[in-house]
């Protein structure tokens, strides 16, 4: 399968004019997570759209992806989107997914970051028919900052436990009433059964080490916790 990016892209320095390539042709087939994928191992899936902040994106593709000390993989990460189409994330960065909804192989977390502009987000059926979907047969579902929003609208934690990005505990509870809130101002993580929540940003790293430890060992966290040099960040005076 071939997924087409069509840009147009123009710069300007010192009166020059430089313009790259209209097309490009991207194989689905080169993606790494593809090529590599075991069935036999757990897979972690992150869901791509437009927007969707960039480290909530890549703080659980950081966690998961750490081989254990034996440099043995324990479990398949792969990007997820609604179209085998390159998404452009807050940052600029724009990155391909690796399945699209219609392709997505059987998933054991679904991590639902979040973007400035959810409503557009929460407005896509086809957005909250995937996660309410997975969130019938996943064993974990992941929401980092107001993707809290997009797992209300699924109703898939309803009565549970959940946390969203700090001050923004009052709008979810009003919009999502059936969610049990918590409050965002003293809490940075959430665990209610399958429902796993944090108010994102680098919190993300949060839920995605709580969860790999869930899934693994509080030795294995350890490991992966000294490849993120997480006591440096921690320790760090300016």
């Amino acid at each position: 399968m071939i997924a087409t990016l069509c840009t147009s892209h123009v710069a300007s320095a010192q009166q020059a004019t430089i313009t790259a390539p209209e097309t490009c042709t991207i194989n689905v087939k080169d993606s790494v997570s593809r090529s590599t994928f075991d069935a036999s191992l757990p897979t972690i899936g992150v869901l791509l759209f437009d927007s969707v902040l960039m480290t909530e994106v890549t703080a659980p593709i950081d966690v998961f992806s750490k081989p254990d000390k034996n440099g043995k993989t324990l479990f398949n990460v792969v990007t997820v989107a609604r179209a085998l189409q390159p998404v452009s994330m807050e940052s600029g960065l724009r990155v391909v997914p690796d399945y699209s909804f219609d392709d997505c192989p059987e998933l054991n977390v679904l991590v639902v970051s979040s973007s400035y502009e959810m409503e557009s987000v929460v407005a896509s059926a086809e957005i909250v028919d995937f996660v309410r979907s997975k969130g019938k047969t996943t064993d974990f579902m992941v929401s980092n900052c107001a993707g809290a929003h997009l797992i209300g609208a699924a109703g898939v934690a309803d009565g549970r436990k959940i946390v969203t990005y700090i001050g923004g505990g009052n709008l979810l509870q009003d919009t999502y009433p059936k969610l049990a809130v918590q409050d965002d101002s003293r809490v940075s993580f959430v665990k209610d059964g399958k429902m796993i929540s944090s108010n994102g940003n680098l919190a993300s790293y949060i839920s995605a080490l709580e969860l790999l430890q869930e899934m693994t060992s509080r030795q294995h966290r350890n490991f992966v916790e000294s490849h993120l040099y997480l006591d440096r960040l921690k320790n760090y005076n300016r």
